[in-house]
């Protein structure tokens, strides 16, 4: 009989990374080529081929991204409640590609209907290998970030394929295609799971192994019935961006309810300092995220119609640069972030985990200020360069990573163990409210153009970018400002 791995033998692991690392590594990056494949075709397939105007697409973006994230806050407590992240992992893959089957059987059809499944199937997916990578170290392992910095490049591997080539199949092939690919890619992420969950030994078992068997699988059983009994409300409230404000207004506020609820059930001062502390991060990725995803909305919409195809020597469809290039750069500027830091580190200069987030804050309002000087870098008939356009996206990306790879590390630092599923999931849920407000942003920016021509919409889309620029320069200097008082409420937390 084949010995289990225990916990301790998992977290005294030689060297740099342990070896479960690189199973979810390669777990995520396939979930995430269908993530992203799919996020970054939204808009352009709604206004292509379901004929939605520009405002229209921009909130049903909104509320499409702003569902399967609120669904991560769901799955988190699911998971840290009832099925344990091994189980939900493995429900939520499934109902995902059954999502993507559904869209390219009958892409214009069955659109909202497969896009109700990945909502579920995303919720209960993506918080729980997040949270199992926190769990393969000691709470006083230093090398946790190093953990949570290799993690992200493999969520943007896959964000960098998927984005790339499912708007190409989309585009120049078929919308059946596409989606298919998402789907056949999600299989090969189940399927790596199911070969290496040995590995984790009890990372990610059910909490309720003290319970029965039969109990247990009676509360197991309640939880997958909820979630599809609940289908047809996600689709009836998807297709109506009001009822979407309704409904994330109204988790929003059982959330921070049930975030104060933890926190004084804690009774702890300095665990409730801490828990506070982390929960200021998460309102601060919220205003980051509203700002930053304009990628998949207006942005997408923007490369659709004013820029050229010419980067640099070469002829690109704009759609793919805007859908790839940020998680290209990712992949290619990450270790030499990751080394700076070092450098700084041993200079003993390095910026606490507040200063980076507001850097992060500085470094994307200047990519939104470069995004509004393309209309300086156009042609008489509203037509920018692309050239501009990527480089925006390189300085977003430096600011990403200021904040982005170190934010789900300080959350599980700062967080009790029993509670990583939930602040995984109130990180996400930040995210969902970021992509609403995203949304709306974007909708807004659609709104000021008046005109039908190329050259309004690059001068309306552009002055939108300008607005965004202020509002990241503003919070990034709040931010830097009040740093002093939460590193207090940090404690001994770097």
């Amino acid at each position: 009989m084949e010995k289990t791995i225990t916990l301790e033998e998992i977290q005294n692991f030689k060297g740099n990374y342990p070896k479960q690392l690189w199973y979810l590594f390669f777990v995520e990056m396939w979930e995430r080529f269908c993530f992203y494949g799919m996020r970054g075709v939204l808009t352009f397939f709604m206004v292509d081929q379901l004929l939605l105007k520009d405002e229209h697409a921009n909130l049903q973006y909104g509320a499409i991204q702003a569902f399967v994230y609120a669904f991560t806050f769901i799955g988190g407590i699911f998971a840290d409640k009832v099925l344990g992240f091994k189980k939900s992992l493995f429900f939520g893959g499934i109902v995902m590609i059954l999502g993507n089957l559904l869209i390219a059987f009958s892409p214009q059809v069955l659109f909202y209907y497969g896009i109700a499944f990945s909502i579920i199937g995303t919720g209960f997916f993506k918080p729980n290998v997040s949270s199992m990578v926190g769990e393969l170290y000691h709470e006083d392992d230093n090398r946790r970030d190093a953990g949570y910095g290799m993690f992200y490049a493999g969520i943007n591997v896959g964000g960098l394929l998927g984005g790339a080539l499912c708007i190409y199949l989309g585009k120049y092939y078929s919308w059946q295609l596409c989606f298919l690919s998402a789907a056949i890619v999600m299989f090969l992420g189940l399927v790596t799971f199911l070969f290496t969950k040995k590995y984790l030994g009890p990372i990610g078992d059910s909490p309720l192994l003290n319970l029965e068997p039969g109990k247990r699988r009676i509360r197991e059983i309640a939880v997958y019935a909820i979630s599809i009994l609940s289908l047809p409300f996600i689709f009836i409230m998807v297709k109506n961006t009001d009822y979407t404000d309704y409904f994330m207004y109204t988790i929003g506020i059982v959330a921070v309810l049930y975030f104060t609820y933890e926190l004084i059930k804690l009774g702890d001062v300095k665990l409730q300092k801490k828990l506070f502390a982390a929960f200021l991060f998460v309102f601060f990725y919220l205003l980051f995220n509203a700002i930053y995803e304009q990628s998949g909305g207006s942005l997408s919409l923007f490369a659709k119609d004013n820029l050229s195809n010419k980067l640099l020597f070469f002829t690109i469809d704009p759609n793919v640069v805007n859908n790839s290039s940020n998680t290209f750069f990712v992949v290619v500027l990450s270790p030499l972030i990751g080394l700076l830091w070092i450098w700084l580190g041993k200079k003993k200069i390095e910026p606490n985990t507040l200063i980076k987030f507001g850097i992060g804050f500085l470094f994307l309002g200047a990519s939104f200020y470069i995004f509004y000087l393309t209309k300086f870098f156009a042609n008489s008939e509203g037509i920018a360069s692309l050239n501009v356009f990527t480089f925006a996206y390189l300085v977003t990306t430096i600011g990403e990573l200021c904040l982005g790879p170190i934010g789900m590390s300080i959350i599980t630092k700062l967080s009790p163990k029993r509670l990583f599923g939930m602040m995984m999931g109130l990180w996400f849920l930040a995210s969902a409210f970021g992509q609403l407000f995203a949304g709306k942003l974007g909708a807004e920016i659609s709104r000021s153009n008046t005109g039908v021509t190329l050259l309004s919409k690059l001068q309306s889309y552009t002055e939108g970018y300008y607005q965004l620029a202020i509002y990241s320069v503003v919070a990034g200097v709040i931010l830097i400002a009040i740093s002093p008082i939460i590193r207090k409420l940090m404690q001994e937390v770097k």
